[in-house]
Protein backbone atom coordinates (compact mmCIF):
# COMPACT_ATOMS: atom_id res chain seq x y z
CA UNK A 1 0.00 0.00 0.00
CA UNK A 2 1.05 3.29 -0.74
CA UNK A 3 0.94 6.30 1.17
CA UNK A 4 1.76 9.65 0.19
CA UNK A 5 3.20 11.39 3.37
CA UNK A 6 4.84 15.39 2.62
CA UNK A 7 8.25 14.57 2.08
CA UNK A 8 10.65 17.25 2.96
CA UNK A 9 12.79 15.66 0.10
CA UNK A 10 12.19 16.62 -4.11
CA UNK A 11 13.71 13.32 -4.45
CA UNK A 12 11.71 11.08 -2.00
CA UNK A 13 8.37 13.01 -3.94
CA UNK A 14 9.33 11.80 -7.22
CA UNK A 15 10.54 8.46 -6.01
CA UNK A 16 6.97 8.20 -4.69
CA UNK A 17 5.19 9.46 -8.18
CA UNK A 18 7.35 6.61 -9.68
CA UNK A 19 6.28 4.13 -7.59
CA UNK A 20 2.72 5.22 -7.83
CA UNK A 21 2.90 5.52 -11.46
CA UNK A 22 4.23 1.56 -11.36
CA UNK A 23 1.48 0.42 -9.05
CA UNK A 24 -1.08 1.79 -11.92
CA UNK A 25 0.94 0.27 -14.42
CA UNK A 26 0.88 -3.14 -13.03
CA UNK A 27 -3.22 -2.78 -12.86
CA UNK A 28 -3.93 -1.85 -9.27
CA UNK A 29 -5.28 1.33 -8.77
CA UNK A 30 -3.57 3.84 -6.03
CA UNK A 31 -5.92 3.51 -2.57
CA UNK A 32 -8.61 6.40 -2.49
CA UNK A 33 -8.65 7.58 1.37
CA UNK A 34 -12.18 5.56 1.92
CA UNK A 35 -14.97 8.45 2.77
CA UNK A 36 -18.84 7.73 4.67
CA UNK A 37 -21.05 6.87 1.92
CA UNK A 38 -23.54 10.23 1.90
CA UNK A 39 -27.19 9.89 1.50
CA UNK A 40 -27.36 10.96 -1.94
CA UNK A 41 -24.59 8.06 -2.88
CA UNK A 42 -26.14 5.47 -1.37
CA UNK A 43 -29.44 6.24 -3.54
CA UNK A 44 -27.92 6.18 -6.60
CA UNK A 45 -26.24 2.75 -5.69
CA UNK A 46 -28.95 1.11 -5.12
CA UNK A 47 -30.97 2.56 -7.88
CA UNK A 48 -28.12 1.68 -10.24
CA UNK A 49 -28.41 -1.98 -8.15
CA UNK A 50 -32.38 -1.86 -8.97
CA UNK A 51 -31.68 -1.12 -12.83
CA UNK A 52 -29.08 -3.35 -13.24
CA UNK A 53 -31.07 -5.97 -11.60
CA UNK A 54 -33.96 -5.69 -13.98
CA UNK A 55 -32.40 -6.28 -17.02
CA UNK A 56 -30.98 -9.49 -15.60
CA UNK A 57 -34.16 -11.18 -16.98
CA UNK A 58 -35.96 -14.71 -17.01
CA UNK A 59 -36.36 -14.98 -20.93
CA UNK A 60 -31.97 -14.23 -21.08
CA UNK A 61 -31.38 -16.22 -18.32
CA UNK A 62 -33.37 -19.05 -19.70
CA UNK A 63 -31.83 -18.62 -23.13
CA UNK A 64 -28.23 -19.01 -21.39
CA UNK A 65 -30.15 -22.86 -19.90
CA UNK A 66 -31.44 -23.97 -23.05
CA UNK A 67 -27.85 -23.09 -24.89
CA UNK A 68 -26.30 -25.33 -21.46
CA UNK A 69 -29.50 -28.48 -22.17
CA UNK A 70 -28.03 -28.67 -25.91
CA UNK A 71 -24.35 -28.69 -25.16
CA UNK A 72 -25.37 -31.24 -23.17
CA UNK A 73 -27.48 -33.10 -25.24
CA UNK A 74 -25.04 -33.00 -27.90
CA UNK A 75 -21.95 -34.62 -25.44
CA UNK A 76 -23.45 -37.78 -23.66
CA UNK A 77 -25.95 -36.14 -21.60
CA UNK A 78 -23.34 -33.78 -18.84
CA UNK A 79 -21.18 -31.39 -18.67
CA UNK A 80 -18.68 -32.65 -16.29
CA UNK A 81 -14.94 -32.53 -15.71
CA UNK A 82 -12.89 -33.88 -18.65
CA UNK A 83 -15.84 -34.18 -20.97
CA UNK A 84 -16.33 -32.17 -24.23
CA UNK A 85 -19.72 -31.43 -22.65
CA UNK A 86 -17.84 -29.28 -20.05
CA UNK A 87 -15.19 -28.01 -22.55
CA UNK A 88 -18.25 -26.82 -24.76
CA UNK A 89 -19.80 -24.82 -21.62
CA UNK A 90 -16.61 -22.81 -21.29
CA UNK A 91 -16.20 -21.72 -24.83
CA UNK A 92 -19.75 -20.64 -24.67
CA UNK A 93 -19.53 -18.60 -21.50
CA UNK A 94 -16.20 -17.34 -22.43
CA UNK A 95 -17.39 -15.96 -26.09
CA UNK A 96 -20.33 -14.67 -24.65
CA UNK A 97 -18.09 -12.23 -22.49
CA UNK A 98 -15.57 -11.79 -25.18
CA UNK A 99 -18.55 -10.87 -27.70
CA UNK A 100 -19.75 -8.02 -24.63
CA UNK A 101 -15.82 -6.37 -25.10
CA UNK A 102 -14.28 -8.46 -22.04
CA UNK A 103 -11.00 -9.74 -21.53
CA UNK A 104 -11.48 -13.31 -20.97
CA UNK A 105 -9.32 -15.72 -18.89
CA UNK A 106 -9.36 -19.24 -19.12
CA UNK A 107 -6.52 -20.34 -16.99
CA UNK A 108 -5.77 -23.86 -16.80
CA UNK A 109 -5.01 -26.04 -13.81
CA UNK A 110 -4.02 -29.56 -12.87
CA UNK A 111 -5.94 -31.78 -10.58
CA UNK A 112 -5.34 -35.36 -9.24
CA UNK A 113 -8.22 -37.44 -9.18
CA UNK A 114 -8.72 -40.66 -7.37
CA UNK A 115 -10.21 -43.66 -8.35
CA UNK A 116 -11.01 -47.27 -7.47
CA UNK A 117 -13.14 -50.07 -8.03
CA UNK A 118 -15.13 -52.10 -5.36
CA UNK A 119 -12.35 -53.86 -2.65
CA UNK A 120 -12.52 -57.48 -2.29
CA UNK A 121 -11.88 -58.26 1.15
CA UNK A 122 -12.34 -61.49 2.79
CA UNK A 123 -11.85 -62.05 6.40
CA UNK A 124 -11.35 -66.08 7.77
CA UNK A 125 -12.68 -66.90 4.30
CA UNK A 126 -16.02 -64.65 4.64
CA UNK A 127 -16.47 -61.63 2.15
CA UNK A 128 -16.54 -58.37 4.04
CA UNK A 129 -18.73 -55.22 2.19
CA UNK A 130 -15.73 -52.30 2.12
CA UNK A 131 -15.56 -49.30 0.33
CA UNK A 132 -12.07 -47.70 -0.55
CA UNK A 133 -10.69 -44.29 1.10
CA UNK A 134 -10.08 -41.89 -1.40
CA UNK A 135 -6.91 -41.36 -2.67
CA UNK A 136 -5.61 -45.12 -1.34
CA UNK A 137 -3.33 -47.13 -3.82
CA UNK A 138 -4.57 -50.49 -4.76
CA UNK A 139 -2.89 -53.78 -4.33
CA UNK A 140 -2.94 -56.91 -6.73
CA UNK A 141 -3.63 -59.03 -3.25
CA UNK A 142 -2.33 -58.52 0.02
CA UNK A 143 -2.94 -61.21 2.81
CA UNK A 144 -2.10 -61.11 6.58
CA UNK A 145 -3.16 -61.78 10.04
CA UNK A 146 -6.16 -58.93 10.91
CA UNK A 147 -4.63 -56.97 14.32
CA UNK A 148 -7.27 -54.55 15.68
CA UNK A 149 -5.59 -51.96 17.19
CA UNK A 150 -6.33 -50.91 20.96
CA UNK A 151 -9.42 -49.15 21.83
CA UNK A 152 -9.23 -45.58 23.27
CA UNK A 153 -9.90 -42.27 22.61
CA UNK A 154 -6.91 -42.12 19.83
CA UNK A 155 -7.85 -44.48 17.64
CA UNK A 156 -5.15 -45.33 15.37
CA UNK A 157 -3.36 -41.96 16.00
CA UNK A 158 -0.75 -42.66 17.80
CA UNK A 159 2.54 -45.23 17.59
CA UNK A 160 1.42 -46.66 21.25
CA UNK A 161 -2.21 -47.91 19.87
CA UNK A 162 -0.17 -50.51 18.86
CA UNK A 163 2.00 -51.29 21.54
CA UNK A 164 2.48 -55.10 22.35
CA UNK A 165 0.70 -56.04 19.13
CA UNK A 166 1.78 -58.05 16.54
CA UNK A 167 1.42 -55.68 13.75
CA UNK A 168 3.80 -56.07 11.24
CA UNK A 169 3.14 -57.85 7.93
CA UNK A 170 -0.44 -58.03 9.40
CA UNK A 171 -3.97 -56.04 8.48
CA UNK A 172 -4.66 -53.02 11.20
CA UNK A 173 -8.28 -52.64 11.83
CA UNK A 174 -9.01 -49.21 13.84
CA UNK A 175 -12.28 -46.88 14.69
CA UNK A 176 -12.88 -44.16 12.77
CA UNK A 177 -12.31 -41.08 14.88
CA UNK A 178 -10.22 -38.61 17.23
CA UNK A 179 -7.66 -38.11 13.90
CA UNK A 180 -7.49 -37.51 10.03
CA UNK A 181 -7.65 -41.01 8.37
CA UNK A 182 -4.14 -39.77 6.42
CA UNK A 183 -2.71 -40.40 9.99
CA UNK A 184 -4.27 -43.65 10.85
CA UNK A 185 -2.56 -44.54 7.55
CA UNK A 186 0.54 -42.98 8.44
CA UNK A 187 1.15 -44.84 11.75
CA UNK A 188 -0.13 -48.47 10.62
CA UNK A 189 2.20 -48.18 7.63
CA UNK A 190 5.67 -46.98 10.01
CA UNK A 191 4.25 -49.62 12.60
CA UNK A 192 4.49 -52.48 9.86
CA UNK A 193 1.03 -53.11 8.79
CA UNK A 194 0.70 -54.13 5.14
CA UNK A 195 -3.21 -52.77 4.25
CA UNK A 196 -5.59 -50.40 7.09
CA UNK A 197 -9.22 -51.09 7.32
CA UNK A 198 -10.99 -48.42 9.10
CA UNK A 199 -14.31 -49.12 10.70
CA UNK A 200 -16.59 -46.68 11.23
CA UNK A 201 -17.98 -45.50 14.80
CA UNK A 202 -21.70 -44.19 13.63
CA UNK A 203 -24.35 -46.37 11.92
CA UNK A 204 -25.13 -45.31 8.66
CA UNK A 205 -25.30 -47.57 5.34
CA UNK A 206 -21.33 -46.84 4.36
CA UNK A 207 -18.59 -44.70 5.10
CA UNK A 208 -16.89 -42.50 2.90
CA UNK A 209 -13.54 -40.43 3.93
CA UNK A 210 -10.34 -39.10 1.63
CA UNK A 211 -6.90 -39.76 2.54
CA UNK A 212 -6.59 -36.18 1.33
CA UNK A 213 -4.64 -35.13 -2.41
CA UNK A 214 -1.29 -34.68 -1.06
CA UNK A 215 -0.99 -37.46 1.54
CA UNK A 216 1.92 -39.84 0.57
CA UNK A 217 -0.15 -43.01 1.07
CA UNK A 218 1.93 -46.24 1.73
CA UNK A 219 -0.95 -48.85 2.42
CA UNK A 220 -4.41 -49.51 1.14
CA UNK A 221 -7.05 -48.77 2.93
CA UNK A 222 -10.41 -49.41 2.80
CA UNK A 223 -13.42 -48.64 5.66
CA UNK A 224 -15.93 -51.13 6.51
CA UNK A 225 -19.60 -50.83 8.63
CA UNK A 226 -19.52 -50.16 12.53
CA UNK A 227 -21.23 -53.57 12.75
CA UNK A 228 -18.59 -55.17 10.53
CA UNK A 229 -16.04 -53.41 12.56
CA UNK A 230 -17.16 -54.70 15.35
CA UNK A 231 -17.54 -58.67 14.41
CA UNK A 232 -14.49 -58.34 12.70
CA UNK A 233 -12.61 -57.07 16.39
CA UNK A 234 -14.26 -60.45 18.27
CA UNK A 235 -13.29 -62.25 15.34
CA UNK A 236 -10.27 -61.43 13.62
CA UNK A 237 -8.84 -64.00 11.37
CA UNK A 238 -6.47 -63.98 7.87
CA UNK A 239 -7.29 -61.29 5.65
CA UNK A 240 -6.91 -60.40 2.11
CA UNK A 241 -7.07 -57.12 0.14
CA UNK A 242 -7.61 -56.81 -3.90
CA UNK A 243 -8.51 -53.74 -4.77
CA UNK A 244 -7.86 -51.85 -7.90
CA UNK A 245 -7.27 -48.05 -7.17
CA UNK A 246 -4.72 -45.17 -7.95
CA UNK A 247 -5.09 -41.63 -8.99
CA UNK A 248 -4.91 -40.05 -12.31
CA UNK A 249 -4.34 -36.38 -13.40
CA UNK A 250 -6.04 -33.88 -15.46
CA UNK A 251 -6.49 -30.53 -16.62
CA UNK A 252 -9.07 -28.52 -17.21
CA UNK A 253 -10.43 -24.76 -17.22
CA UNK A 254 -11.67 -21.69 -15.34
CA UNK A 255 -12.91 -18.95 -16.99
CA UNK A 256 -12.62 -15.02 -15.71
CA UNK A 257 -13.26 -12.14 -16.65
CA UNK A 258 -12.99 -8.28 -15.10
CA UNK A 259 -14.66 -4.95 -15.88
CA UNK A 260 -12.06 -2.54 -17.36
CA UNK A 261 -13.36 0.47 -15.02
CA UNK A 262 -13.83 0.82 -11.48
CA UNK A 263 -11.55 0.00 -8.51
CA UNK A 264 -8.99 -2.80 -8.90
CA UNK A 265 -8.29 -2.55 -5.04
CA UNK A 266 -11.75 -3.06 -4.02
CA UNK A 267 -13.00 -5.54 -6.58
CA UNK A 268 -16.45 -7.30 -6.58
CA UNK A 269 -16.09 -11.06 -7.44
CA UNK A 270 -19.01 -12.95 -8.37
CA UNK A 271 -19.11 -16.55 -9.31
CA UNK A 272 -20.83 -19.81 -10.19
CA UNK A 273 -19.30 -23.21 -10.78
CA UNK A 274 -19.96 -24.50 -14.22
CA UNK A 275 -19.24 -28.26 -14.62
CA UNK A 276 -22.03 -30.69 -14.14
CA UNK A 277 -21.76 -34.23 -12.33
CA UNK A 278 -21.52 -36.95 -15.03
CA UNK A 279 -24.64 -38.53 -14.00
CA UNK A 280 -26.60 -35.21 -15.56
CA UNK A 281 -26.57 -32.62 -17.26
CA UNK A 282 -26.77 -29.65 -14.11
CA UNK A 283 -29.41 -27.44 -15.31
CA UNK A 284 -30.34 -26.59 -11.98
CA UNK A 285 -26.79 -27.66 -10.41
CA UNK A 286 -25.47 -25.19 -11.60
CA UNK A 287 -26.63 -23.91 -15.26
CA UNK A 288 -28.91 -21.65 -13.23
CA UNK A 289 -26.15 -19.87 -11.23
CA UNK A 290 -24.28 -19.61 -14.47
CA UNK A 291 -26.93 -17.84 -16.23
CA UNK A 292 -27.72 -15.64 -13.41
CA UNK A 293 -23.79 -14.98 -13.31
CA UNK A 294 -23.32 -14.72 -17.33
CA UNK A 295 -25.68 -13.06 -17.61
CA UNK A 296 -25.61 -10.31 -15.15
CA UNK A 297 -21.94 -9.97 -16.86
CA UNK A 298 -23.16 -9.10 -20.01
CA UNK A 299 -26.35 -6.49 -18.62
CA UNK A 300 -23.37 -4.74 -16.59
CA UNK A 301 -20.57 -4.86 -19.80
CA UNK A 302 -17.06 -4.84 -19.88
CA UNK A 303 -17.04 -0.84 -19.10
CA UNK A 304 -19.47 0.58 -16.92
CA UNK A 305 -19.54 3.80 -14.97
CA UNK A 306 -18.88 1.84 -11.73
CA UNK A 307 -16.80 2.57 -8.41
CA UNK A 308 -15.22 -0.96 -8.14
CA UNK A 309 -14.34 -3.10 -10.41
CA UNK A 310 -16.38 -6.68 -10.65
CA UNK A 311 -14.61 -9.58 -11.52
CA UNK A 312 -16.58 -12.88 -12.81
CA UNK A 313 -15.18 -16.60 -12.14
CA UNK A 314 -16.63 -19.30 -13.83
CA UNK A 315 -15.53 -22.58 -11.54
CA UNK A 316 -14.05 -25.76 -12.83
CA UNK A 317 -14.03 -29.23 -11.10
CA UNK A 318 -16.44 -27.81 -8.30
CA UNK A 319 -18.13 -31.31 -8.09
CA UNK A 320 -15.26 -32.86 -7.24
CA UNK A 321 -14.25 -31.04 -4.18
CA UNK A 322 -14.31 -27.39 -5.03
CA UNK A 323 -10.79 -27.44 -6.83
CA UNK A 324 -11.57 -24.93 -9.21
CA UNK A 325 -12.13 -21.87 -7.24
CA UNK A 326 -9.55 -23.27 -4.75
CA UNK A 327 -7.17 -23.69 -7.39
CA UNK A 328 -7.92 -19.47 -8.56
CA UNK A 329 -7.30 -18.47 -4.86
CA UNK A 330 -4.17 -20.76 -4.15
CA UNK A 331 -2.81 -18.69 -7.51
CA UNK A 332 -2.96 -15.50 -5.89
CA UNK A 333 -0.36 -13.56 -4.15
CA UNK A 334 -1.25 -11.74 -0.63
CA UNK A 335 -1.62 -8.36 -2.56
CA UNK A 336 -4.00 -9.78 -5.25
CA UNK A 337 -5.95 -11.67 -2.58
CA UNK A 338 -6.70 -8.58 -0.37
CA UNK A 339 -7.83 -6.61 -3.47
CA UNK A 340 -10.84 -8.87 -3.45
CA UNK A 341 -13.12 -7.27 -1.29
CA UNK A 342 -15.73 -9.70 -0.91
CA UNK A 343 -17.17 -12.67 -3.12
CA UNK A 344 -21.10 -13.52 -4.00
CA UNK A 345 -21.48 -17.52 -4.79
CA UNK A 346 -24.63 -18.49 -6.68
CA UNK A 347 -25.51 -22.38 -6.82
CA UNK A 348 -28.63 -23.50 -7.77
CA UNK A 349 -31.08 -20.62 -8.26
CA UNK A 350 -33.81 -22.59 -9.79
CA UNK A 351 -34.76 -25.74 -7.58
CA UNK A 352 -38.20 -27.37 -8.54
CA UNK A 353 -39.36 -26.89 -4.75
CA UNK A 354 -37.61 -23.80 -4.10
CA UNK A 355 -36.28 -22.15 -0.81
CA UNK A 356 -35.17 -18.75 -0.39
CA UNK A 357 -32.02 -19.34 1.51
CA UNK A 358 -29.00 -16.76 2.19
CA UNK A 359 -25.60 -17.83 3.55
CA UNK A 360 -25.30 -17.07 7.28
CA UNK A 361 -23.14 -14.36 7.48
CA UNK A 362 -23.93 -12.88 10.84
CA UNK A 363 -24.01 -16.41 12.28
CA UNK A 364 -27.87 -16.08 13.91
CA UNK A 365 -28.93 -20.04 12.53
CA UNK A 366 -28.66 -22.98 14.97
CA UNK A 367 -24.80 -24.84 13.66
CA UNK A 368 -25.43 -28.24 12.36
CA UNK A 369 -23.58 -30.06 15.80
CA UNK A 370 -21.48 -32.20 13.37
CA UNK A 371 -20.32 -29.09 10.92
CA UNK A 372 -17.75 -27.98 12.95
CA UNK A 373 -17.44 -24.29 13.26
CA UNK A 374 -17.04 -22.28 9.95
CA UNK A 375 -15.13 -19.30 9.04
CA UNK A 376 -17.13 -16.14 8.15
CA UNK A 377 -15.01 -13.51 7.84
CA UNK A 378 -16.14 -9.70 8.87
CA UNK A 379 -18.17 -8.04 6.48
CA UNK A 380 -20.60 -11.49 5.82
CA UNK A 381 -23.00 -10.01 7.83
CA UNK A 382 -23.49 -7.18 5.63
CA UNK A 383 -23.93 -9.49 2.43
CA UNK A 384 -26.54 -10.92 4.09
CA UNK A 385 -28.69 -8.41 5.24
CA UNK A 386 -28.56 -6.82 1.55
CA UNK A 387 -29.54 -10.21 0.07
CA UNK A 388 -32.00 -11.49 3.04
CA UNK A 389 -33.62 -7.07 2.25
CA UNK A 390 -33.32 -7.99 -1.65
CA UNK A 391 -35.51 -11.18 -0.94
CA UNK A 392 -37.98 -9.37 1.09
CA UNK A 393 -38.71 -7.19 -1.27
CA UNK A 394 -39.42 -9.57 -4.04
CA UNK A 395 -42.23 -10.77 -1.53
CA UNK A 396 -39.98 -14.15 -0.57
CA UNK A 397 -39.18 -14.23 3.40
CA UNK A 398 -35.70 -15.44 3.59
CA UNK A 399 -34.08 -17.96 5.72
CA UNK A 400 -30.52 -18.35 6.49
CA UNK A 401 -28.23 -21.31 5.87
CA UNK A 402 -25.01 -22.31 7.64
CA UNK A 403 -21.46 -21.77 5.66
CA UNK A 404 -20.95 -25.06 5.36
CA UNK A 405 -18.49 -25.75 3.02
CA UNK A 406 -20.71 -27.28 0.34
CA UNK A 407 -19.93 -24.56 -2.43
CA UNK A 408 -17.47 -22.51 -3.99
CA UNK A 409 -17.64 -19.43 -1.24
CA UNK A 410 -15.41 -21.92 0.96
CA UNK A 411 -12.07 -21.27 -0.27
CA UNK A 412 -12.85 -17.44 0.08
CA UNK A 413 -13.95 -17.90 3.33
CA UNK A 414 -11.22 -19.69 4.41
CA UNK A 415 -8.44 -17.11 3.01
CA UNK A 416 -10.51 -14.60 4.72
CA UNK A 417 -12.50 -12.94 1.91
CA UNK A 418 -16.26 -11.74 3.07
CA UNK A 419 -18.84 -13.92 1.34
CA UNK A 420 -22.92 -14.27 0.78
CA UNK A 421 -25.01 -16.02 -1.95
CA UNK A 422 -28.76 -16.92 -2.66
CA UNK A 423 -29.28 -20.84 -2.58
CA UNK A 424 -32.89 -22.16 -3.43
CA UNK A 425 -32.07 -26.05 -1.96
CA UNK A 426 -30.83 -29.17 -2.77
CA UNK A 427 -31.28 -33.11 -1.61
CA UNK A 428 -32.78 -31.90 2.14
CA UNK A 429 -36.18 -31.99 2.27
CA UNK A 430 -38.72 -29.10 3.12
CA UNK A 431 -40.68 -28.26 6.33
CA UNK A 432 -43.39 -27.33 7.58
CA UNK A 433 -43.16 -24.15 7.98
CA UNK A 434 -40.58 -23.96 4.99
CA UNK A 435 -43.74 -24.93 2.92
CA UNK A 436 -46.05 -22.34 4.42
CA UNK A 437 -43.34 -19.59 4.40
CA UNK A 438 -42.54 -20.38 0.64
CA UNK A 439 -45.74 -22.14 -0.58
CA UNK A 440 -43.90 -25.30 -1.25
CA UNK A 441 -44.61 -28.97 -0.83
CA UNK A 442 -43.63 -30.32 2.85
CA UNK A 443 -41.64 -33.54 2.81
CA UNK A 444 -40.51 -33.19 -0.52
CA UNK A 445 -36.62 -32.26 -1.50
CA UNK A 446 -36.02 -29.00 -2.38
CA UNK A 447 -34.37 -30.62 -5.70
CA UNK A 448 -35.47 -34.68 -6.24
CA UNK A 449 -33.26 -33.88 -9.47
CA UNK A 450 -29.86 -33.28 -7.62
CA UNK A 451 -27.19 -34.85 -8.99
CA UNK A 452 -29.07 -37.14 -11.00
CA UNK A 453 -29.70 -37.25 -14.67
CA UNK A 454 -33.45 -36.02 -14.65
CA UNK A 455 -31.32 -32.80 -13.73
CA UNK A 456 -32.94 -30.63 -16.65
CA UNK A 457 -34.34 -28.03 -18.40
CA UNK A 458 -37.70 -28.98 -17.97
CA UNK A 459 -37.58 -28.96 -13.72
CA UNK A 460 -35.80 -25.82 -13.43
CA UNK A 461 -38.50 -23.71 -11.39
CA UNK A 462 -38.27 -20.14 -13.58
CA UNK A 463 -40.17 -17.97 -11.35
CA UNK A 464 -37.05 -19.14 -8.62
CA UNK A 465 -34.90 -18.37 -10.99
CA UNK A 466 -36.06 -14.88 -11.91
CA UNK A 467 -36.52 -14.06 -8.35
CA UNK A 468 -33.14 -15.42 -7.36
CA UNK A 469 -31.03 -14.49 -11.16
CA UNK A 470 -32.43 -11.09 -10.80
CA UNK A 471 -30.57 -10.95 -6.73
CA UNK A 472 -27.58 -11.66 -8.38
CA UNK A 473 -27.76 -8.35 -10.50
CA UNK A 474 -28.76 -6.34 -8.00
CA UNK A 475 -26.00 -7.62 -5.09
CA UNK A 476 -23.24 -6.98 -8.17
CA UNK A 477 -24.59 -3.55 -8.76
CA UNK A 478 -24.80 -2.16 -5.38
CA UNK A 479 -21.18 -3.71 -4.14
CA UNK A 480 -19.76 -2.47 -7.82
CA UNK A 481 -20.50 1.21 -6.50
CA UNK A 482 -21.01 1.28 -2.82
CA UNK A 483 -18.98 -0.90 -0.27
CA UNK A 484 -19.25 1.39 2.68
CA UNK A 485 -21.87 1.96 5.20
CA UNK A 486 -24.55 -0.27 7.67
CA UNK A 487 -23.85 -3.34 5.18
CA UNK A 488 -20.28 -2.69 3.96
CA UNK A 489 -17.17 -4.73 4.52
CA UNK A 490 -13.74 -3.68 5.59
CA UNK A 491 -11.35 -1.26 3.65
CA UNK A 492 -8.82 -2.57 2.00
CA UNK A 493 -6.14 -1.88 5.09
CA UNK A 494 -8.34 -3.42 7.46
CA UNK A 495 -8.36 -6.90 5.56
CA UNK A 496 -7.18 -9.70 6.75
CA UNK A 497 -6.05 -12.84 4.27
CA UNK A 498 -4.85 -15.91 4.61
CA UNK A 499 -3.32 -17.96 1.91
CA UNK A 500 -5.52 -21.21 1.41
CA UNK A 501 -4.16 -24.26 2.69
CA UNK A 502 -5.57 -27.25 0.83
CA UNK A 503 -5.47 -31.06 2.83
Amino acid sequence: MLVCMGHKSLMAMVTAIIVTAALVGCGREPQRQPQPPTQEATAAAHDFADALSRRVTGDAMWAHLEKLQQIADAHGGNRALGTPGYEASVDYVADALRDKGFDVQVPEFELRLPFADTPEVTVAGTPIEAKPLEFTIGTPGVSGPLVPAKVDDTPGCTASDYDGLPVKGAVALVDRGHCPFSVKQEVASKSGAIALIVANNVDEERMGGTLGEKTDVKIPVVSVSKADGERLRANPGETTIKLNAGVRTERTRNVIAQTKTGSTSDVVMVGAHLDSVPEGPGLNDNGTGVAAVLETALQLGSSPDINNAVRFGFWGAEELGLIGSNKYIESLNMEELKDIALYLNFDMLGSPNPGYFTYDGDQSAPRDPNGGVPRVPEGSAGIERTLAAYLEDAGKSPQDINFDGRSDYDGFTQAGVPAGGIFSGAEGEMTEEQAERWGGTAGQPFDPNYHKETDTLDHVNRTALEINGAGVGYAVGLYAQDQRGRNGIPIREDRTRHPLSTP
